[in-house]
């Protein structure tokens, strides 16, 4: 039987309305042992079992996994009812199974009702990424589960080494944990656009999914117009402003492998003599050039990951928005966006806002963006949409 959390007097609401977080000053006592990544069970004050989850200790220290008196354990049944659950919605979004696109998010943590399992399909490939002890210890059962519900699935890679807490883990790799690698590059299509991922060596699970929509809004606009892609990672805004007619596309990115798959991937297009990729700091790029662009894409890693870092974090989108605002071209077009959780859409906007101001040209907003169906949010974890975007007019 699972260890048991009592929560104090008046602290199971959020609980009661599906919110999938504990947090530690909610805790009354604990009763069995409870150990770090194990299930289990939470109860009210008045002994009423209000579900089952992960323990961890720290801020959040049970990450909800089923909810009610009746709440499942998470044996090998459980993981195959969640993960069908989850394909079964990325097949209803048209994602599974199609020509013109074979890499998708197959589960979002709390959005499909998993806190802490991050796993993307790359053709017959399954990367998983375990954000907690939790999760790490299922992935055998994960990796099961996984076997059963995707067709013909060749390999799933654990790339959980980076992600999972050290202490938890100590020593945890990446690997194979069904299958292996073919030992030939791994090129995928979006809507139609082969990208070349390496899942094993890259950032996050290697490809960031969750601008596909955004990418695709951008090539409407990309035709005919001179594009600078920065913080570029793997050149997916480049590769599709390529495709869609862009007069020259510029990328900019500090890491020298991630320019290496840029231009890979812009190789891919056939249409490699309108781009070149530059290693450089973005910021001393946009001071030091020259050209002015007809749409920039500012695409920024997480500023800040944590609330002590949000005031930080702001100064720095005002000081990034400010200098493309002044980049750009009368006329021209901004993508900007923030992936930072705990800066919200009305913080990023005011932080836009003030960009222009000290930039000193007027713009409006055409569009405001998010991340894609397939990285879903619960209705009961609003904190789950952490991706937020805005496309600028600028005069």
């Amino acid at each position: 039987m699972p260890a048991t959390i009592t929560l104090k007097p008046g602290k199971d609401q959020s609980l009661r309305r599906r919110h999938p977080w504990v947090f530690s000053g909610a805790i009354g006592r604990m009763q069995g042992e409870v150990v770090e990544g194990e299930v289990v069970t939470v109860q009210a004050a008045n002994g009423e079992v209000l579900g089952v989850g992960h323990y961890a200790p720290g801020s959040i220290a049970v990450r909800m996994l089923d909810f009610g008196p009746d709440a499942q354990l998470p044996d090998a049944t459980f993981w195959e009812n969640r993960l069908r659950n989850a394909y079964q919605l990325r097949q209803g979004l048209g994602l599974t199974g199609t020509g013109s696109t074979d890499v998708y998010r197959l589960t979002h943590a709390e959005g499909d009702g998993l806190p802490g399992l991050i796993i993307d399909v790359y053709g017959d490939t399954a990367v998983v990424q375990a954000h907690s002890a939790g999760m790490y210890k299922a992935r055998p059962l994960i990796a099961e589960a996984l076997q059963a519900v995707i067709p013909n699935l060749r390999a799933i890679y654990d790339k959980s080494a980076e992600t999972v807490p050290a202490k938890a883990a100590p020593g945890a790799q990446n690997g194979y944990l069904f299958g292996e690698g073919s030992g030939q590059e791994h090129v995928v299509h979006e809507n139609g656009h082969p990208f070349a991922v390496d899942w094993e060596t890259g950032q996050k699970t290697g490809f960031f999914i969750d601008q596909r929509d955004n990418r695709s809004l951008l090539a409407r606009y990309a035709p005919g117009r001179r594009v600078l892609n920065t913080f570029c990672y793997t050149g997916g805004f480049s590769s599709y402003a390529l495709q869609a007619g862009a007069e020259l596309v510029h990328s900019v990115d500090s890491s020298k492998k991630a320019i290496e798959l840029t231009e890979r991937n812009a190789a891919l297009t056939g249409l490699e003599s309108k781009h070149a990729a530059y290693a450089e700091d973005v910021f001393s790029f946009m001071k030091n050039s020259q050209e002015q662009y007809d749409l920039i894409v500012l695409d920024p890693p997480a500023f800040a990951k944590h609330l002590s870092a949000r005031h930080n974090a702001l100064m720095g989108y005002k000081r990034l928005n400010a200098a493309g605002i002044r980049q750009i071209a009368p006329g021209g077009l901004l993508f900007t966006f923030s992936c930072s959780q705990v800066v919200s859409a009305e913080l990023f906007e005011g932080a836009v806002l003030a960009a222009a101001i000290e930039a000193g040209r007027p713009a409006r907003i055409l569009h405001r963006l998010t991340q894609p169906a397939d990285h879903p949010v619960s209705l009961f974890h609003p904190e789950g949409e952490y991706l937020k975007g805005l496309v600028l007019a600028v005069e």
